[in-house]
């Protein structure tokens, strides 16, 4: 198969994969389909790939944001990924294979410190947090704050504002764009500590 028939090939099976997991578990999946390109091109438009050396990606999904952190990571970068279903995380694990992966963002602080991190540059979100109880996303938020370096960014996707006003109460800077071309259109949170 050629580079461009297994790239389609890829990209049909990781909709598959996603779609059936968003019937079997709509309460965990945020969307029916994977994160378009361009989504994927505004969240990670700003990181400064020379100077990152600890990033985390939390709800990775099928990993279209992991495949890119993956291609444009500095080599010294250590990278954690997040994805709580089993079968997506270990079809990415097979595929970037020198990242570290862990099924629960809960324990998102402890799973950092246990890969000898102590602190992140970037934290990138794919978490539907409008599917989450309060306590949790507040937990996660606070996690992230506490993780990140001083400069640290934060940069989630959402399908509405409702994140705003708590990541606007833990964040110096919020910035927010809509990104159109994406089903269903998202906004992208930009947060600086």
């Amino acid at each position: 198969m050629d580079g461009m028939a297994e790239y389609g090939w890829c990209k049909i099976h990781k909709r598959i994969t996603f779609f059936r997991k968003f019937i079997e578990s709509p309460s965990q999946i945020g969307s029916v389909t994977p994160s378009s390109r361009f989504l994927s091109r505004k969240m990670l438009e700003r990181v400064d790939w020379g100077k990152t050396r600890a990033l985390a990606e939390l709800g990775a999904g099928t990993g279209v944001f992991t495949r890119d952190i993956y291609r444009l990571k500095h080599p010294d970068c250590k990278v954690a990924v997040f994805e709580k279903d089993r079968l997506m995380r270990s079809e990415m694990a097979a595929r970037y294979t020198d990242l570290f992966y862990f099924d629960d963002v809960l324990y998102l602080h402890q799973k950092i410190q246990s890969i000898g991190i102590d602190s992140l540059d970037m934290v990138v979100s794919g978490i539907p947090f409008a599917l989450l109880e309060e306590a949790k996303r507040e937990s996660i938020i606070d996690q992230v704050v506490r993780l990140l370096k001083p400069s640290g960014t934060f940069v989630a996707f959402q399908y509405s504002l409702q994140m705003k006003s708590l990541l606007q109460k833990n964040f110096s800077r919020v910035e927010i764009s809509l990104v159109p071309f994406n089903i269903p259109p998202a906004f992208v949170y930009y947060c600086r500590k």
